[in-house]
């Protein structure tokens, strides 16, 4: 097999064995299809490859593609992050697969990213006060407000909402399995606020003509089929523009959101690491920099000597 059959092979494992995301999939697929690109287009001596075999994917090609990213496309360090780590991956795949003996690009360094602070709401502008009781609303309305309560009171990444089944809610035990990324299972609290709008969400759907089973999708659209992720954004979008939030309006916020106001309240971090589903403690220590920073400023606005 060529490089370009191998890729095609991983991206399948990725999809079928990995359970990732058809997004998360597809960023795979982009970064790979970049390299390939890169073999495919001719040197300074004029000389390219067309259809590369895979000991084309070798430490110098990939130094070179790395090259390439910054110095001639002058993509951003994170940019070229998420490229050589899709390289990486691949590389991974193929020592596991016992297709070759090391990772050629197992030892090329990431570049250095800038620190960015992660956008969060405040504590109080997701106060329970801010979202008022609505007479007689709309499957839309509730539905919102379910995802709300997992994203921002239980930790779910929107893709986890989208997947969600109703046998994976135990009401009686306040508590949720969640199959996250990887395939790798998580078991994390639901909120009173939650409990209390599940089964009125359950009865309006009923009303609206979907039969709920138990290993049915909570998020069921009209086709039978689970909401599109765009439409779960912009349930997500359109709730936090009402309560008058001028941010990023995104699940994504949400979700940082919930692990910041945890770390702020006294949680330690590996708790909210396991509730996350991060694979390292290294990604979740991002929200204690946030903590931080925001402790920093709340000092030089309010100190007579800061």
């Amino acid at each position: 097999m060529n490089l370009s059959e191998h890729i095609e092979q991983f991206l399948q494992y990725l999809a079928e064995r990995r359970r990732f995301s058809p997004r998360t999939v597809d960023t795979y697929r982009k970064s790979l299809k970049k390299f390939m690109d890169h073999l495919e287009t001719p040197d300074r001596s004029g000389k390219s490859l067309a259809n590369p075999e895979l000991s084309s994917f070798a430490e110098p090609s990939i130094k070179t593609f790395v090259w390439d990213l910054k110095m001639k496309q002058k993509l951003a360090p994170t940019s070229i992050c998420e490229h050589l780590a899709s390289l990486k991956s691949f590389g991974k795949y193929l020592v596991k697969s016992k297709i070759i003996e090391k990772n050629p690009a197992e030892n090329i360094p990431m570049p250095k990213r800038p620190k960015r602070l992660v956008n969060v709401l405040g504590q109080k502008d997701l106060a329970e006060e801010k979202f008022p009781e609505i007479e007689n609303p709309t499957l839309q309305q509730v539905r919102a407000r379910i995802l709300l309560e997992l994203i921002y009171g239980s930790g779910l990444r929107i893709s986890e909402c989208q997947g969600l089944t109703w046998d994976r809610i135990d009401t009686g035990a306040k508590l949720v399995r969640i199959l996250g990324k990887g395939n790798k299972e998580r078991i994390v609290p639901l909120t009173e606020s939650f409990i209390d709008r599940i089964d009125n969400y359950k009865q309006m759907q009923v009303q609206a003509g979907h039969l709920p089973t138990a290993t049915g999708y909570i998020f069921l659209s009209e086709d039978g089929k689970p909401f599109g992720l765009r439409t779960l954004r912009n349930d997500i979008q359109h709730l936090l523009r009402e309560i008058g939030w001028e941010g990023k309006a995104s699940p994504h916020v949400l979700r940082h959101s919930f692990a910041t106001h945890l770390l702020e309240n006294g949680a330690e971090i590996m708790s909210v690491k396991e509730m996350l589903g991060h694979s390292s403690i290294s990604t979740t220590q991002v929200y204690t920099h946030v903590n931080a920073e925001r402790l920093r400023a709340a000092f030089k606005k309010t100190h007579p000597r800061a």
